[in-house]
């Protein structure tokens, strides 16, 4: 499987490298982080194939990073000896079975001794003469000279290749889309035809040929040719007929399609196409190693069909490397957070691999939780319930004048038994985290003891009202306004309320009272400890 990736000046990878677990690999992210393209790449590198055509074919100044582009042009200006831009892209194998053994060598950018394979865009020197004379003008050169490119296939052993020459196919499953071919959806065909033996293909092949060779024998046929040829005068001499190109071109898998109960593969639900490919590529029993990457799996599915499918390749990646991205935390915490790759937008590299079993156990049979949205915000804030949410997020608005989201500070209501299982992720994460909790009475119970392992940490900040007495949110509340009670009496609609009556009031009402003061256009003060904790 592959163990490792690198990529230099592909689209928006400038130099990156990525070590990849060898059966689950999550890629999450913010959009245009490069989720999609690092699928793409290790796919071309596999097949040399892009959009499915031979990459040769598909050669663009786009497919280059930007700055690698803009740094030749302004080198150009003042020496034309400027080196113009390559393209690579590498993937380093795992060998326990000596089945890459014929891949392995010192070709590549680490200069190690590993099996791998490599791709690249790079200058063909074929062209110098051509090149020099094109670069006389360099004021004219706005943009790359691809048409001075070729494109170099080969094993780290230094030997070109071909899609036979890798011990590992690659299926690359692009749910946010569907690409057709003669009417047919090509990903399905490449599936298919992976997961049929030799001898199964060929029988197909055979069979088709039969097919299309009896379709002149047909009666109706016959006539319809024989009334062609009376009509076509002086055309020609020869006879002319309609039939079935039997030609090597028109393979079987070009126009043979699926069909579920009677409907044609591609007329049925996008959702039930995507699943039916994805389980597909997951069941196939061929012998070589299988690299299987899909592009949001969630797409076009019902949480309950999407629940199906995630037992399903839980359930058939033996033998299977498989690199999936999403958007969804169903997704992440299902399969294992632990196997989660968080890609930011300048390529950065963060991954849970540390992550307690306990933790990722916890996940996998609580999948519910929104952890991607604890992944990717900038700040969090942990509460444990929504009374708790509506007020931090007005004390939010009262200092800064906006609600904490539209800062990035996503707020997160859980309840208390959940809390050390966010902790640690951020914690591994390394993102500042800030707990707001009751102090329950007890702080050396419900505080010390509970956070006592993050004490140390820096990036865990725990807020809590200091009087045992005030054992919640809401004695904290009249606490705060206990000089002027009127204020807040009125905000909840009952101002001839004695504080006591008050006091009781807000505790059976908990979210309501939390609502009314949330929407008033009136502020109170707000305890000394969520103020401290938004500072």
């Amino acid at each position: 499987m592959i163990s490792k990736l690198k990529i230099k000046n592909y689209k928006s990878y400038e130099d990156f490298e990525l070590n990849l677990n060898p059966d689950l690999n999550i890629i999450i992210g913010d959009n245009e982080a490069g989720k999609s393209t690092l699928l793409e790449a290790i796919n071309l590198a596999l097949t040399g194939q892009l959009n499915n055509r031979l990459l040769q074919n598909e050669l663009s100044p786009y497919l280059f990073n930007i700055n690698s582009i803009k740094t030749y042009l302004q080198q150009l200006k003042t020496n034309t000896q400027a080196e113009l831009p390559k393209i690579i892209i590498e993937l380093y194998f795992d060998n326990p079975d000596n089945i890459y053994s014929e891949l392995k060598g010192t070709n590549n950018l680490l200069r190690i001794d590993n099996p791998g394979v490599s791709i690249s865009i790079e200058f063909d020197s074929t062209y110098q003469t051509e090149y020099e004379a094109y670069i006389q003008d360099v004021s004219s050169i706005k943009t790359l000279p691809i048409e001075y490119h070729k494109v170099v296939w080969r094993s780290f052993a230094g030997n070109s290749l071909t899609s036979r020459s890798i011990p590992a196919r690659s299926t690359l499953i692009d749910t946010s889309t569907s690409k057709y071919q003669n009417g047919t959806d090509i990903y399905l065909h490449k599936i298919l035809n992976d997961s049929l033996e030799p001898s199964q293909r060929t029988e197909l092949a055979v069979h088709y040929r039969k097919l299309k060779e009896t379709f002149s024998e047909n009666e109706s046929i016959s006539t319809i040719n024989e009334s062609l040829n009376e009509k076509k005068g002086d055309i020609t001499d020869k006879n002319l007929n309609v039939s079935v190109d039997i030609s090597s071109k028109s393979n079987w898998d070009k126009i043979i399609t699926a069909y579920l109960d009677e409907v044609p593969f591609d007329y049925i639900g996008k959702g039930e196409q995507n699943a039916i490919k994805m389980k597909l590529a997951l069941e196939s029993s061929t012998e070589l190693e299988a690299v299987v990457l899909i592009e949001e799996p969630e797409n076009h599915l019902s949480l309950s069909n999407l629940n199906k499918l995630l037992n399903v390749i839980k359930a058939k990646n033996e033998n299977k490397q498989l690199i999936i991205t999403t958007h969804s935390s169903f997704i992440l915490n299902k399969l294992d957070i632990g196997k989660m790759i968080l890609l930011s937008n300048d390529k950065g590299i963060t991954t849970l691999n540390d992550l307690d079993d306990e933790t990722r156990d916890f996940f996998m049979r609580l999948p519910g939780y929104d952890t991607l949205r604890l992944v990717l915000s900038r700040k969090v804030i942990l509460v444990e319930g929504p009374s708790e949410d509506l007020i931090v997020q007005r004390t939010y608005k009262n200092l800064y004048g906006k609600l904490p989201l539209e800062d990035g500070v996503d707020i997160f209501c859980i309840d208390g038994l959940s809390f050390k299982r966010f902790i640690e992720i951020s914690a591994n994460l390394q993102k500042e985290i800030t707990i707001i909790t009751d102090n329950d009475g007890n702080i050396e119970q419900s505080i010390d003891k509970k956070y006592e392992e993050y004490s140390s940490n820096d990036f865990v900040k725990i807020y809590y009202g200091p009087d045992e007495t005030l054992k919640t949110l809401e004695p904290n509340i009249v606490e705060a306004n206990k000089e002027n009670l009127s204020v807040l009496k009125g905000i909840l609609g009952h101002p001839n309320y004695t504080d006591e009556r008050l006091l009781e009031y807000m505790l059976n009402n908990k979210t309501k009272s939390a609502l009314k003061i949330f929407e008033s256009n009136e502020s109170i003060q707000m305890p000394r400890y969520i103020l401290d904790a938004i500072k």
